[in-house]
């Protein structure tokens, strides 16, 4: 009996036409897709973090999380990252960015370890642009696995109807937004 109820649901599939391998094919959400190109200039300065999923190396984080992009003599980008903890001091992290392909793509890689281990491949994360309007005022950053996700803005607070918007092409892309986390900007 226990072997029937095992094998049941294997022969229906196979009654039925689809392979157990068809039926996990359908189920993978397609491929993360990117803005078509990245104007780097335009993308440096300030952006503040409107809203997040949950990550480990942000979790001293209670408000105020910004990033500000700058040109280094190398061509690659300076990463500084800042946010207020919650005994109220303003914790940094400097990292680097590198376009990945050619100049205007889309796809970056950032680290924040040391220089010296910039050799090793898993020191690098994907910083991939995925929405970002056309005045470069907001931006929308994943992976390609979807395991990272922030909406940031050139402006502390951001118009409703336009994060709205944002979600709506989130799940179009098949983000789960309900695991976003809005972040306190105070003044």
């Amino acid at each position: 009996m226990k072997l029937l109820s095992v094998l049941a649901p294997i022969l229906f599939m196979l009654a039925s036409g689809a392979s157990p391998l068809a039926i996990a094919q359908v189920s993978e959400p397609p491929p993360v897709k990117t803005i078509a190109t990245l104007d780097v200039p335009r993308y440096l300065g300030t952006w503040y973090e409107i809203a997040k999923f949950p990550n480990w190396f942000q979790k001293k984080c209670v408000s105020n999380t910004k990033a500000v992009y700058s040109l280094r003599a190398d061509g690659n980008l300076k990463v500084l990252n800042s946010c207020k903890t919650a005994n109220g001091d303003v914790s940094e992290a400097e990292g680097e960015a590198r376009q990945i392909g050619p100049k205007d793509s889309p796809k970056l890689e950032v680290r924040f370890a040391p220089a010296w281990l910039s050799l090793f491949p898993f020191v690098w994360g994907d910083y991939w642009v995925i929405d970002l309007d056309p005045q470069y005022q907001v931006a929308v950053v994943s992976d390609p696995r979807r395991e990272y996700l922030w909406i940031l803005s050139r402006t502390p607070q951001l118009d409703p109807k336009v994060y709205d918007d944002i979600l709506q092409r989130l799940k179009q892309q098949q983000f789960d937004v309900r695991k976003l986390e809005i972040t306190v900007q105070k003044n």
